[in-house]
């Protein structure tokens, strides 16, 4: 029987065991958490605990769906009961080789950053796995993963910081853009429905068509932008004002944020 545990029921173990059950692909799912209302939001087919260390007793993988101050005291409880087993943690900023202190060194361990979109089973999630983890073992975090949205492998633990900027804080900067133009909407007289309305199909269909297409994102706004017309008004007014260097900086900065905290 392939059994799988998530310790910790919060929204995005939720989010993975709700993907991760209409995969079909694990026989058995152990939930933990010392929160019983949180249990209690989570499918009746999972079997449910407040003790870690039973949880994962049977358990092949398991998710460690951890705030990161929370991560060492509970891996630490952890150690000596890992065996052959998975470790998969979703905390941002726990290293690998923290992970292997406080687990135990011979710990195979992926670690990856999923975003917010993983709760509407449209997240992005970039992963790391160390040299113990075997082939099967990264079938099976794909498996969990990416039952929630789509999933991408870095060669270096250290591209998990850019994938924390671009990815995984990526949905706050679009939420920001879509809220600045419909503030502006409501600036020019629409209603506040209208507004909301326009700005999220536009920005559904704009995501669409640039993952359907073989196009750049860059020659899809250039197939949009009519010389001498209203796009390219705004997209001048935008570029002028820094837009793109603006962007560049922003994300340098997320990258930096995360880089700290990862040695913190």
């Amino acid at each position: 029987m392939t059994s799988t545990t998530f310790i910790g029921a919060g929204n995005i173990s939720q989010a993975l065991i709700g993907g991760y059950l209409k995969t079909g692909q694990a026989d058995r799912i152990v939930a933990s958490d010392p929160v019983s209302a949180q249990l209690d939001k989570l499918p009746a087919e999972v079997v449910r605990t407040n003790d870690n260390i039973q949880a994962i007793a049977d358990s092949q993988t398991v998710v460690l769906c951890l705030k990161p101050g929370m991560m060492s005291k509970i891996c630490q409880t952890l150690r000596g009961q890992t065996d052959d087993k998975l470790f998969i943690s979703v905390a941002a900023g726990i290293t690998i080789e923290s992970l292997n202190n406080w687990l135990g060194e011979d710990t195979a361990v992926i670690r990856c950053m999923p975003n917010t979109p993983a709760l509407v089973q449209q997240g992005m999630t970039g992963l790391f796995a160390n040299t113990r983890v075997t082939d099967s073992q990264r079938n099976i975090a794909e498996n969990i993963l990416g039952s929630v949205g789509k999933v991408l492998w870095f060669s270096t633990e250290s591209a998990l910081d850019t994938v924390t900027a671009i990815s995984g804080s990526g949905p706050a900067y679009y939420f920001l853009v879509m809220e600045s133009m419909q503030q502006a909407g409501i600036g020019l007289g629409l209603t506040a429905d209208e507004s909301r309305v326009l700005v999220l199909q536009t920005a559904l269909g704009a995501a669409q068509m640039a993952i359907d297409s073989d196009l750049t994102t860059e020659q899809l706004r250039i197939n949009v932008t009519s010389r001498g017309g209203t796009t390219q008004a705004a997209l001048t007014k935008l570029m002028d004002a820094g837009l793109t260097e603006l962007f560049a900086e922003a994300i340098e900065a997320a990258f930096e944020r995360s880089k700290e905290l990862s040695r913190a």
